[in-house]
């Protein structure tokens, strides 16, 4: 089949031509905009999910769900060797500007306060020319979001923003990727903040996305946090979803998956929203012609493979050093030793790694520590450990 006409779009965060499964969510989110607008009490949000299930996909579609509304937005991806004051920064000030406040000194006043917040950074005796500003040009505030506590500082920013944003009688949302990489302080200020305007009313919303601790981080950060935010699991696609991720855009190309095909790719794919585009870009490359059928599927297989091999499961294992690969290919050998075989997303005890390892579990501890700041493994519960990565044990297992 051509492949100029190719529908899919396997990319990290690229939304897909058909974004199946997520309804319900992008419905949540509107009636989430609407209260927040009309003053009305509403949480902050948090998704959670493993890497390829399209959380930042999810996250993309509902910042444009709110810039639809005429909300100001702006987003920043979380990275742990980077504090939270520049990026959210940056992010806030587009959220302004987008926000499209119709008294120009007002703006400036809320410019000034997120400059001082930026600016504090660089620490208090930092130079003049170490200082650092989003691309703001009035002066930075005095008094206001400069103290050096990040949480006095982040409540202080959020209330003279939802104060900016209750005037024009929308909101601001704040769309955090990424958000488990945050440290400690940060998480605790942003949960300060976000418990701050909940309780004021203010029209500011914080939407976050990251890996399924997340809501472990949170709370171990403010107790409350359980009752702050909103928690949605992102998973892997039910069959329909699954079915219509690939059918729809097919059909806008004039062509067709017969049954048994769909069967083939929703068991080789296990629904999850990257695998499906990955598959699906392969076998319309190698399919003949329309419609596309199981044969097409099992000859593409290889090909889609290889491409997950290299850019999915490959650059993340890269990363890993030979002590942590150990631990990784331990992990998978664990879970597929099981009597009845787990799904990769399911976690596995850390002691049965160690056995197999052949050390004591405290041995292994720097190993895994570096897995779980690289982001590769994540525990949800003590003493079991899970990929962040859906199908790696198989990667791994398939690799010897």
């Amino acid at each position: 089949m051509d492949p100029i006409r190719n529908p899919y779009a396997p990319g990290a965060g690229q939304r897909p031509p058909e974004l199946a499964g997520r309804d319900e969510q992008l419905r949540a989110f509107d009636v989430v905009l609407e209260r927040i607008a009309k003053g009305r009490p509403e949480r902050s949000l948090v998704l959670t999910g493993l890497r390829g299930v399209g959380k930042t996909v999810l996250l993309n579609a509902l910042r444009s769900a709110a810039v639809r509304r005429g909300w100001g937005t702006g987003k920043l991806e979380a990275r742990p060797d980077q504090g939270l004051r520049r990026p959210l920064s940056s992010a806030l000030h587009q959220a302004v500007r987008e926000l499209g406040h119709p008294q120009q000194d007002e703006v400036d006043e809320v410019l000034g306060v997120i400059r001082a917040f930026a600016q504090r950074d660089a620490g208090a005796g930092a130079r003049l020319k170490d200082q650092w500003s989003p691309g703001i040009d009035v002066p930075a505030a005095r008094g206001r979001a400069d103290s050096g506590d990040i949480e006095i500082d982040l409540v202080e920013l959020f209330t003279d923003l939802g104060g900016l944003a209750a005037d024009t009688g929308l909101g601001v949302a704040v769309f955090i990727d990424e958000m488990q990489d945050l440290g400690p302080d940060d998480v605790s200020a942003l949960c300060a903040a976000c418990h701050e305007i909940s309780q004021s009313g203010l029209p500011v919303i914080v939407v976050g996305a990251g890996l399924p601790h997340l809501p472990a981080v949170l709370s171990a950060s403010k107790s409350y946090s359980e009752r702050l935010f909103r928690y949605q699991r992102i998973d892997r696609l039910a069959r329909d979803a699954a079915d219509r991720a690939l059918t729809a855009p097919a059909a806008g190309e004039e062509a067709e998956f017969e049954a048994d095909a769909l069967a083939g790719m929703y068991a080789a794919t296990g629904g999850y929203p990257y695998f499906i585009q990955a598959y699906g870009k392969a076998v319309w490359d190698l399919a003949p012609r329309s419609p596309i059928t199981a044969d097409d599927v099992a000859v593409a297989a290889p090909e889609a493979e290889a491409e997950l091999a290299v850019g999915f499961f490959g650059s993340r294992y890269e990363r890993a050093t030979p002590g942590e690969r150990e631990y990784l290919r331990a992990m998978a050998s664990v879970a597929s030793a099981l009597d009845e075989p787990l799904d990769d997303a399911d976690s596995v005890p850390t002691a049965d790694v160690a056995k197999v390892v052949g050390k004591k579990p405290q041995s292994l501890s720097p190993a895994r520590d570096s897995l779980l700041k690289k982001g590769l493994i994540y525990s949800g519960e003590r003493g079991r450990i899970a990929f962040t990565v859906p199908h790696f044990g198989r990667y791994l297992r398939d690799q010897g």
